[in-house]
């Protein structure tokens, strides 16, 4: 997805015209940028969360000379995806079905515990067989 159809998306979601829809996206961007660069962190609950880490100073090459060149020491940005954002992503797809890509995380059904065969083949995976904790969200109250 680019920026131009997220915002098309956020237009047609909240019944707004482009222009307002840019605005609030830009403004999404802008304060996760700053919020960034301050050294602060940005926790989008049931999605992830925005942080920043410290690269030290290393030893590179250049590609083309293959010379080698002191890269220094930066800050770099990096997404950490939420627990409920995994398990989306975990869950076993549908064989078929309609496409649920614009429903919230809650609205997907959830998958069925997988068969256990005996001890050691297979089996559940340790998660639980519902996203969230039971809210009705789906989300749980996390704080």
């Amino acid at each position: 997805m680019t920026k131009a159809e997220l915002v098309e998306e956020v237009a047609r979601a909240a019944e707004l015209n482009k222009r307002d829809a840019e605005v609030i996206v830009e403004t999404v961007f802008d304060s996760i940028i700053s919020t960034l660069h301050k050294g602060e962190k940005v926790e989008l609950r049931g999605f992830g969360s925005f942080r920043t880490r410290e690269r030290g100073p290393r030893r590179g090459r250049n590609p083309k000379t293959g010379q080698p060149v002191d890269v220094p020491a930066k800050r770099v940005p990096y997404f950490k995806p939420g627990k409920e954002l995994k398990e989306y992503f975990t869950e076993e797809p549908e064989a078929s079905g309609p496409d649920h890509s614009h429903e919230p995380l809650a609205a997907e059904p959830a998958a069925p515990p997988p068969e256990s065969s005996g001890p050691g083949e297979g089996g559940a995976s340790g998660t639980p067989d519902t996203p969230g904790d039971g809210s009705p969200d789906g989300f749980g109250s996390h704080g």
